[in-house]
């Protein structure tokens, strides 16, 4: 592999996000660490956005010979995106940033200056998860070796979200690992095919990212047909990989990934939901109780799902959980 030009390559997916991405391309262009390129990714985005991030750009003329614009003359989608930066970048580690959310000015040097102190090829973080008028501390797990983590992410417990990680780049490159182009539903499951062959990782117990969610609908996601597709579709691409890698040895813990994979069919009032959550999957019902790194709330909403409670599930919703995240967390 070539000598990296930089310590770290940002790679920033652009499509219609002109409300967001300014203050998005200020945190990075205001980041601490100097030796970064930042690699934007134009995804045919039709409103004002690549307008918005090059007039901010240009506010920082001694960053610019270390940011490219990149333009794609179709929307290709996020996993497209991600490649295409992925594809020119030249530093040592790889971060991902979405560009609605913002960043602390220190993330990058923080990430960076663990990684080179316990020479790891991932590193980890906390997040804000941040709302409109106030934001929630995200913890994330510890763990010592690549594997423990795997399972913390099979298992539900860790979050395997693609940016609040520090990655080194020759991970993608001598495995060839690429974003499932065109299936853009689940595609941050790449996460765990990296860890899968990563031989260092680190935890830094802090949260510098702030991944912004203006839209509490989100809590209770509605599915198209094709996203249900995409999302099967990378499912089985990772769970083919794992086993292709490790045999039978995370049995149990990609059927817990399975159950975390339907899990949010049954936040829902949608009697249809819980159908889908009956049909997708059913081999790996009878491990429901056996995950106990979940609470027994998450255990035991899939297993009255099991039963067939679903007047209790949808009870649950209703008084509950929706006014939770429908009326605090906002």
């Amino acid at each position: 592999m070539e000598k990296e030009l930089y310590k770290v390559s940002v790679v920033i997916p652009i499509y219609k996000v002109e409300l967001f991405v300014a203050r998005c391309v200020q945190s990075l262009m205001e980041q601490t660490l100097t030796d970064v390129e930042f690699i934007f990714v134009d995804d045919a985005s039709p409103d004002s956005s690549i307008s918005v991030l090059r007039k901010v750009i240009a506010k920082y003329p001694e960053r610019s010979n270390r940011v490219k614009v990149l333009t794609h003359t179709e929307n290709k989608g996020l996993p497209s995106a991600r490649n295409t930066g992925l594809a020119v970048a030249q530093g040592e580690y790889i971060f991902h940033c979405d560009s609605d959310d913002f960043v602390d000015s220190d993330m990058l040097e923080q990430l960076y200056r663990k990684a080179t102190e316990t020479d790891a090829d991932i590193v980890w973080c906390d997040w804000w998860l941040s709302f409109a008028r106030n934001e929630r501390y995200m913890k994330q797990p510890e763990y010592l070796t690549p594997m423990e983590a795997l399972k913390g992410m099979l298992s539900g417990v860790m979050k395997f979200n693609v940016w609040n990680k520090l990655i080194r780049r020759s991970l993608y490159v001598e495995n060839d690992i690429k974003f499932p182009a065109g299936y853009g539903m689940g595609e941050d499951m790449t996460i765990m095919r990296l860890f899968a062959r990563a031989s260092k990782v680190a935890y830094l117990p802090k949260a510098f990212y702030h991944y912004v969610q203006l839209n509490t609908g989100a809590f209770s996601k509605t599915y198209s047909n094709r996203h249900l597709e995409e999302l099967q579709h990378n499912v089985s691409l990772l769970l083919r990989d794992l086993q292709q890698l490790f045999g039978d040895q995370l049995k149990k813990e990609m059927a817990f990934f399975q159950l975390d994979v339907k899990f949010p069919f049954l936040i829902t009032d949608d009697f249809s939901k819980y159908k889908l959550w009956q049909s997708w999957y059913p081999e790996a019902n009878q491990y429901i109780l056996q995950n106990r790194q979940l609470s027994w709330r998450s255990r035991g909403l899939q297993w009255l799902a099991w039963k067939h409670q679903f007047w209790t599930i949808w009870l649950y919703y209703k008084c509950i959980h929706k006014i939770i995240y429908g009326l605090i967390y906002r």
